[in-house]
């Protein structure tokens, strides 16, 4: 599979690792848009938030879960801290291996929006 994320999983590209169980791993982002920003990928490849099956709703709670404990570890979970799934193209999705941004460190508005889209990444 040509997928970036499936490629780090696998070991074949380096990031920095932040969070690791048998279900997820989390790394830092290589363009934080906070302090902290990591993404939290499941192991198993699900393309986009539309491909979750009724299998993998316990999944994808995980990932959730796992962004709770990382806030923990790095200290900002009772400042707060902000979530994020991307899905396709309009959604700013730009690898197709799901994906929730953690992002802490800062205080942070709203809306989170720009006119200019992503590129996607193979």
């Amino acid at each position: 599979m040509d997928c970036l994320f499936c490629k780090i999983l696998a070991g074949e590209i380096p990031a920095e690792v932040v969070y690791e169980d048998d279900q997820v791993l989390a790394f830092r982002d290589i363009n934080p848009q906070a302090p902290f920003h990591c993404l939290i990928i499941p192991r198993k490849h699900i393309a986009t938030l539309n491909d979750i099956a009724d299998e993998d709703q316990a999944l994808v709670g995980h990932m959730i879960q796992a962004a709770g404990t990382i806030a923990r570890q790095q200290g900002f979970e009772q400042d707060g801290y902000r979530t994020v799934f991307n899905c396709n193209t309009h959604g700013g999705q730009t690898v197709y291996h799901i994906h929730l941004h953690l992002l802490g460190g800062k205080p942070m508005g709203w809306p989170p929006y720009q006119d200019t889209l992503k590129t996607p990444v193979a």
